[in-house]
């Protein structure tokens, strides 16, 4: 039998991997074979510790995972992964409960969770829409705030097509980065090439 590889995940910093790093402990999964990532949802597929949980499974081995909906939150997004998984001869360990795609049973209850996997992460996204457009209604959600007051704007713009200042010395100027200085000027209709930069 090959090795046990784990993977843990939460989705914010402030989450604790405690509880999901004993369950992978308690399922056998060496100390120094278990791969987490913090601060990344499991829609994202882009997780630097799944990407290295991935690479460390050979064939025989066995990917472990705490719950379903630590690896995926998409039915489509599970399959992907539990498909490649298979065809690269390695087993996937919900919990302790080895998922086996040739078996009808094991299969449907995989895709009941990979379903309900998606359905909180849709009723998460659900609520959060619904909290912002309340917060946004009673003036407490403003958006992202400009790096530059209107007035400062203005005035970039104006020193700008004065002809005198270059856009790294707009930058230098206003402590701002170069795509601050570009979009302002674009904003504002002017030439944001015009000039050695």
């Amino acid at each position: 039998m090959g090795e046990l590889i784990g993977y843990a995940r939460c989705s914010t910093v402030l989450q604790d991997l405690t509880a999901q790093r004993e369950i992978l402990l308690e399922l056998g999964v060496p100390e120094d074979r278990i791969y987490l990532d913090k601060g990344l949802t499991g829609t994202n597929r882009a997780r630097p510790g799944l990407d290295q949980a991935l690479a460390a499974v050979r064939a025989g081995d066995t990917l472990v995972v705490p719950k379903l909906d630590r690896l995926a939150r998409s039915v489509p997004d599970a399959r992907d992964i539990g498909d490649t998984l298979v065809a690269r001869g390695v087993r996937l360990s919900l919990g302790g409960s080895i998922y086996d795609p040739a078996d009808p049973m094991s299969k449907m209850f995989f895709n009941m969770l990979a379903v309900f996997a998606e359905f909180e992460a849709d009723l998460l996204k659900m609520r959060t829409r619904e909290g912002m457009a309340v917060a946004r209604s009673k003036g407490k959600l403003k958006g992202k705030q400009p790096k530059l007051t209107a007035r400062q704007q203005a005035e970039l713009v104006r020193m700008r097509a004065s002809g005198e200042y270059s856009i790294a010395d707009l930058m230098e100027m206003f402590s701002v980065g170069r795509a601050t200085v570009y979009r302002v000027l674009e904003r504002a209709g002017h030439d944001r090439v015009g000039g050695a930069a």
